[in-house]
């Protein structure tokens, strides 16, 4: 068996604890993780008291209709840090989160239209803390990139949660 529901329910943990622990909400915006990143979250006893909310923003349509996003955004390149800064912010605004929290990648078995391999991701967590990455995995492996896909999110939350 993958130890990959074994990590993200490790990291949602440590993540739940420090939100609840401090009084802080979440908001999630995430894309090719389909869900993983809002899933291990809620699996947290008391995700109640920290999860506001969350969704798999997929398509341009879902950035227009569930984020509320300006044109230039919707069009422009998704899985850059650049983008995936911006659709944090947009979560947490939205729902009115002390964190919000975005995955944007190309989860395979091909990469994206922008011309991203498979197994490319940017994350990013904006509130109180500004953070973003890019991940490769360099596997063109779908199911197995939403695990770290999800995995890269939560390591990213639990870091700028945990951090100075």
């Amino acid at each position: 068996m993958s130890d990959h529901p074994t990590r993200l329910l490790d990291l949602a943990g440590d993540a739940g604890d420090l939100l609840k622990k401090r009084g802080e909400t979440i908001a999630v915006a995430e894309s090719s993780s389909g869900g993983l990143v809002s899933a291990s979250l809620l699996s947290v006893s008391g995700a109640s008291s920290y999860f506001l909310g969350g969704g798999a923003i997929y398509t341009r349509e879902a950035r227009r209709a569930l984020l509320g996003l300006p044109e230039d955004v919707v069009t422009m390149r998704a899985s850059t840090e650049d983008y995936a800064l911006i659709v944090a912010e947009a979560v947490r605004e939205k729902l009115g989160a002390t964190w919000g929290l975005c995955e944007s990648g190309a989860s395979g078995p091909t990469g994206n239209s922008y011309g991203d391999a498979a197994g490319h991701v940017a994350v990013a967590l904006s509130g109180p803390k500004t953070l973003s990455r890019i991940m490769e995995t360099g596997s063109d492996d779908r199911e197995g990139n939403m695990w770290s896909f999800a995995g890269e999110a939560l390591a990213l939350l639990r870091d700028g949660l945990a951090g100075p």
